[in-house]
């Protein structure tokens, strides 16, 4: 009898610790998304003070590197500081911001097109509509995406290094396939970073959100450029 008693006082507590660890998994999924976002809200709001001074941008590439380093700054800032409780979010919204601002000039140049802003609205909404279909496709699905990161970061940065080639070239052409190369390219990384997340290989949600929020900027950034040469085309 004792043995009985002792073995269902040993379910019982693995039970309980089973209920517990899917508790705050849930806890750490919805503070994920809730942080992804309010970063999404933070970079609206850069973009916005952006188009606001956009002809300081126009032109002026000393400022929009400048920009950038920042940006790259505070994103490294942000990795070093995760578990720091008030720094990451201080630094989490900063550079979301920041990065909001950096899109000025590609949102610029598309609004100044006849029809810019049904094109920025309609890249929007596409952006919108895949994240969420991929999002509960990676959820739901029984096959394993978490396998795909290091083909995914060698994928990065042949499209890096391309774009940076295309800095020279300027060539509608060969953007146009970068930008197609990466909007794949980033919707695999919502099925990849989506499923880290259900399943709790990220430390803390400031990283899911980070990697949700760089997923999604970036295929907005890619269909833009698409949409935007297609119609400039």
């Amino acid at each position: 009898m004792s043995l009985y008693n002792r073995n269902y006082a040993n379910s019982h507590e693995q039970e309980l610790a089973r209920e517990y660890s899917q508790s705050s998994l849930s806890t750490f999924i919805k503070q994920t998304y809730q942080l992804f976002a309010a970063s999404l809200l933070a970079a609206s709001v850069g973009a916005y003070v952006g188009l606001g001074i956009a002809h300081m941008f126009i032109g002026n590439l000393p400022l929009f590197i400048g920009l950038v380093v920042v940006e790259l700054g505070l994103l490294f800032g942000l990795i070093a500081a995760k578990r720091k409780a008030g720094l990451n979010l201080v630094l989490l919204f900063a550079f979301t911001f920041v990065s909001g601002l950096t899109l000025t000039p590609l949102l610029a140049s598309v609004l100044a097109m006849p029809g810019g802003a049904s094109i920025v609205a309609q890249a929007f909404t596409l952006t919108t509509v895949a994240f969420g279909a991929l999002s509960v496709f990676a959820m739901n699905t029984k096959r394993d995406f978490t396998a795909m990161g290091k083909m995914l970061f060698i994928t990065l940065v042949v499209v890096i290094v391309a774009a940076i080639m295309n800095l020279f070239f300027k060539s509608p052409i060969f953007q146009l396939a970068i930008s197609s190369v990466s909007a794949v390219l980033f919707s695999a990384y919502i099925l990849y970073d989506t499923q880290n997340i259900i399943r709790g290989n990220y430390e803390t949600p400031i990283e899911g959100a980070v990697a949700l929020y760089l997923d999604f900027v970036n295929l907005f950034t890619s269909l833009l450029q698409i949409l935007g040469i297609l119609n400039r085309e």
